[in-house]
């Protein structure tokens, strides 16, 4: 998957789609923390049973429905989650999806609180989606992995969809060149 570095905030993605009379606006980093704390609440404070479930359920390639919030001029945005982890370098299980989560929900989380600017990508072939450049790197007996989060706008009005994605390390440590172990830290 090809990136390149977008210079526009999210206003203009988000706004088209969510109402149709006038165009509203969610910037990036508002949109960021909405989502971190959905991610927070859906995987850090529920129980590690419900988390358990929803992992399942992404790791089935399923998309879920995590919730539908009210904007500020009244308009309403669904929030779905989806997990691509075709990347994923190793076996895939709930401990080693929640390490990595938990990686990028703290590095997002600093990044925002910080007041830091995320570089944000647009992926090739697909101009409604759009993948956030922190990350969320895990190394596990020498295998670095590496979590991002992107965000997809459905076809429809008022959709976006969350989609936690693994990407191949190897990018980063040959652009870097970093061994795994110092693409962790």
């Amino acid at each position: 998957m090809a990136l390149r570095p977008l210079t526009y905030t999210l206003d203009a993605i988000i706004g088209t789609h969510m109402a149709h009379s006038q165009e509203s606006s969610l910037p990036k980093e508002k949109f960021l923390v909405i989502a971190v704390n959905l991610l927070h609440r859906q995987f850090i404070d529920a129980t590690r049973t419900q988390a358990k479930q929803v992992y399942r359920e992404l790791a089935a390639q399923r998309t879920i429905n995590m919730t539908t919030l009210k904007m500020e001029d009244e308009s309403t945005l669904r929030v779905h989650l989806a997990m691509d982890s075709s990347e994923f370098r190793g076996q895939l299980n709930f401990g080693s999806f929640k390490a990595s989560l938990s990686i990028l929900l703290g590095n997002l989380a600093s990044t925002l609180q910080e007041e830091k600017e995320v570089t944000v990508f647009s992926v090739q072939d697909r101009p409604s989606s759009v993948i956030f450049g922190i990350t969320g790197v895990t190394v596990d007996r020498g295998v670095a992995n590496v979590m991002v989060l992107g965000s997809e706008l459905g076809q429809e009005r008022g959709l976006a969809t969350l989609r936690l994605m693994y990407l191949d390390p190897s990018q980063f440590v040959e652009s870097s060149g970093q061994s795994n172990e110092e693409l962790a830290s």
